[in-house]
């Protein structure tokens, strides 16, 4: 049986200086029945300090992390956050998490990227012995091992329970994943997903990945009671010109991610371009991208991959959207909102 959707706003990470009027974005979204507001990190502000500052003024909402990077804090020190907040705020915690890329794991963090799959199954591992507290934390892998023994250790390193007993040991943890192997870790292994660039056309693509993970031993969700969070603009125009002149402002974003986040060897982002089938248009996208034309890989980017990869239109357009990505199995619309009017319109349109 389907379930009905819900809506999340999407904060996002900072860019050069502080956003303005949060507050009443997240207030509106609160007031409107949003289900949650959600935050994320780069390499500047921290997805944490701004759910736990603009949350506090919520009472409702679920506080949710889209994504946390993972290598950017040890295992542990995830959880303590997520345990902390999930306490000040009455159960209303998401932890929503990622490995990044490796132009910032290894460039920002100072770490090593290499096998993420591995990394990200000790960290759901350990953070989940930390919200269960039923016995010390321990972790026999190689990426987190708990106590360590390694290099420099001093051996005096013993199993910890947290001090703090978590309000929830099922805290919600979601991931983000891309490929193939990672989607169907993350069924197997979390309670919901967050995709990146997830449309009714690349749906399909998805369901096999999905489909291994729930059938894997020991399984934590079915295809019933697993999130997906995904991610778009939702924009209501008046007609065919006022649509054209959003897409057009959207195809800058969509190029840099297809052609300049990340680099040639190694972009993730570029390759799911090209399992959606637009193979050939990425590489020249990444090629102009990379070599400074950005304006020529932008006009590369076609109106009909915009506008699958958003929900722009009429009201009624957008109604019948809306319905396409609920049939594919969405269960949260992440939207980016300007406004608290726009928040207001946007729940008064969907309800």
């Amino acid at each position: 049986m389907m379930r009905t959707m819900k809506l999340g706003l999407q904060l996002g990470y900072w860019s050069a200086q502080p956003p303005q009027g949060v507050g009443e974005l997240v207030a509106a979204a609160e007031d409107a029945g949003f289900d949650a507001i959600f935050t994320a990190e780069a390499w500047g502000s921290d997805a944490f300090t701004p759910l736990a500052w603009w949350g506090r003024e919520t009472s409702k909402v679920r506080l949710g992390t889209s994504i946390v990077q993972m290598s950017g804090r040890t295992p542990t020190s995830i959880a303590m956050h997520a345990l902390t907040l999930d306490h000040l705020s009455g159960g209303r915690v998401i932890l929503g998490m990622g490995v990044s890329g490796p132009q910032v794991v290894e460039g920002w963090y100072g770490v090593p990227f290499a096998k993420p799959l591995a990394r990200t199954r000790e960290v759901v591992s350990i953070i989940r012995q930390v919200l269960a507290r039923e016995a010390p934390v321990t972790n026999d892998g190689p990426h987190h091992p708990l106590p360590y023994n390694g290099p420099g250790s001093v051996g005096l390193g013993k199993p910890l329970k947290p001090i703090v007993h978590p309000l929830r040991a099922d805290l919600p943890i979601w991931l983000g994943a891309e490929g193939p192997k990672n989607v169907a870790q993350t069924a197997e292994i979390a309670d919901g997903w967050i995709p990146i660039f997830y449309t009714p056309k690349s749906a399909g693509m998805y369901q096999p990945w999905l489909d291994e993970g729930f059938a894997r031993p020991g399984a934590r969700r079915t295809r019933a009671d697993f999130e997906i969070a995904a991610t778009c603009h939702l924009q209501v125009v008046e007609n065919a010109e006022q649509k054209q002149r959003v897409i057009e402002a959207m195809k800058p974003f969509v190029s840099l991610y297809m052609g300049g986040m990340g680099a040639k060897e190694q972009n993730f982002h570029h390759q799911v371009f090209t399992r959606m089938g637009y193979g050939e248009l990425a590489d020249e996208v990444q090629e102009l991208y990379l070599s400074g034309e950005k304006d020529k890989a932008t006009a590369l980017i076609p109106d009909e991959l915009v506008d699958d990869m958003h929900i722009i239109g009429t009201p009624s357009e957008v109604k019948e959207r809306v319905a396409q990505w609920e049939e594919t199995g969405v269960t949260t619309l992440l939207l980016s909102c300007r406004s608290a009017e726009e928040i207001r319109g946007i729940a008064e349109l969907l309800a």
